[in-house]
């Protein structure tokens, strides 16, 4: 499998995994096919996932300009068409106490702002009808251990008192009774405002609405290098050269190595590993007292997650390989379905019918950042989104395209620090093995 750690770009034109997305989203929306001839354009963006399809609309929507995207494979081949399909109020890992004591009220709700503004974008751009598949309102996130109510009870108390984010506690008792009946609970708290979709589908709409407004979208044309050439931005692909006046990285975790000096090694790129099980029947649902399909995420170190399927499968991830070379290894399939099994123990006969893993990118210093990667301000980024990105890397992407206009954006620190470089980033990876070993102790004994 593709490592960005590793390898120079992520191919050229290669399929979709086989996902459960990918067999439900049906065929791919028409492009601009692969870029054969060599081209001027104001803005190209590297990237056809969720920040390039908004910043490409977004430019073309609200400030007038005509960007060209390019896409080494498949329009969200990435994260955007491979991650759980999870719309929530957040990104990154940064708890909003921190943010409080590191940053103050003010930047601290500047934050929760935003985080607002991509919930809401994304329910507008849904609105205009792109056909993704939202399911019910409601996400719950669970204590897998006694000791975390209070950590969930001291969440909600900080939400509504700064905030007026009214969220629901619920007991054991409770989430057994109204939502389902995972023997891992021990209560939990439920948003309101958070919901699933087909994440593949909700790309196409996207993609679709991009191409409307104007933008050209070339797939099968990975950036194999970007350099500098006076005012312009030359990107070279295999068969054409881009000049640009502006060059917006829009890769996240698939960013390859070496792409610009800009961002190297300044994020991490960790596999996240999802299987989706056969239908369940009727008596296995009422066995598990599955009577919700709003979606779940626990409260370990090394969360789990899942959400039930339209068609009544149970979607189901979590952690997976550390490099690229032993993300096929069906370990880790395996792994995920013995911990669904250990919550619904009535679900012991039952097997996955699809499984795929894909590059979620974590920065150093837990939350994305929106910034430049040259001095001049010509080459921008969004990277960073901790596997937390859905939501906000629309916003993210509103958020490029009024950069890239010449605009001034808010004074947090999402858009005004770069990402922080690694210490040691050769060895990102051993720091990756020993979080995941703490992370498993801390889960089970603090």
């Amino acid at each position: 499998m593709y490592d960005p750690l590793h390898d120079r770009h992520p191919g050229q034109g290669d399929p979709y995994p086989d996902s459960y997305w990918a067999s439900q989203a049906g065929p791919a929306p028409a492009d601009d096919g692969v870029l054969t001839q060599s081209i001027d354009t104001d803005v190209l963006i590297i990237g056809a996932g969720y920040t390039g399809l908004s910043a490409a609309y977004h430019l073309a929507s609200e400030h007038g300009i005509t960007a060209v995207v390019i896409e080494a494979n498949q329009t969200a081949w990435g994260c955007s068409g491979r991650n759980a399909g999870f719309v929530l109020k957040s990104s990154g890992r940064k708890p909003y106490s921190q943010m409080q004591k590191q940053w103050g009220d003010e930047v601290m709700r500047g934050v929760y702002h935003e985080f607002c503004e991509g919930l809401e974008r994304v329910k507008g751009l849904i609105a205009t009808g792109i056909d993704c598949q939202p399911q019910d309102m409601g996400y719950l996130r669970m204590a897998h251990k006694p000791s975390m109510v209070k950590t969930l009870t001291a969440q909600a108390e900080l939400l509504q008192s700064m905030f007026g984010y009214q969220v629901e506690l619920l007991s054991r008792d409770d989430v057994h009774q109204r939502y389902v009946g995972d023997e891992q609970c021990f209560g939990a708290l439920r948003f309101a405002d958070g919901f699933g979709v087909n994440p593949l589908k909700l790309a196409y709409g996207y993609h679709a609405l991009a191409r409307q407004a104007g933008a050209r979208i070339h797939t099968g044309t990975p950036a194999l290098s970007i350099r500098r050439d006076g005012l312009w931005q030359i990107v070279d692909t295999p068969q054409a050269q881009i000049r640009a006046r502006k060059v917006i990285l829009a890769t996240n975790g698939y960013t390859p190595k070496g792409l610009h000096l800009g961002v190297q090694a300044r994020t991490l790129p960790v596999l996240s590993q999802i299987i989706v099980t056969e239908p369940l029947s009727a008596q296995q649902l009422a066995d598990c007292r599955f009577q919700t399909n709003q979606v779940v995420m626990d409260t370990r170190a090394l969360k789990y997650y899942y959400r039930k399927l339209p068609d009544n499968r149970i979607l189901f991830g979590g952690r997976g390989a550390i490099t690229g070379q032993q993300a096929n290894d069906p370990y880790y399939a395996n792994r995920l379905l013995a911990v669904l099994k250990q919550s619904f123990p009535a679900l012991s006969s039952l097997n996955y019918a699809y499984q795929w893993s894909g590059w979620i990118c974590m920065s150093l210093d837990d939350i994305p950042h929106i910034y430049q990667a040259d001095d001049a301000g010509n080459v921008l980024y969004s990277m960073g989104y901790c596997g937390s990105g859905l939501s906000f890397s629309v916003q993210a992407g509103y958020r490029l395209a009024q950069r890239a206009a010449g605009l001034a954006l808010p004074q947090i620190p999402l858009y005004q620090t770069p990402l922080p470089k690694f210490p040691f980033a050769p060895l990102r990876r051993v720091g990756q093995w020993g979080y995941f070993h703490y992370g498993m102790v801390k889960d089970r004994w603090f």
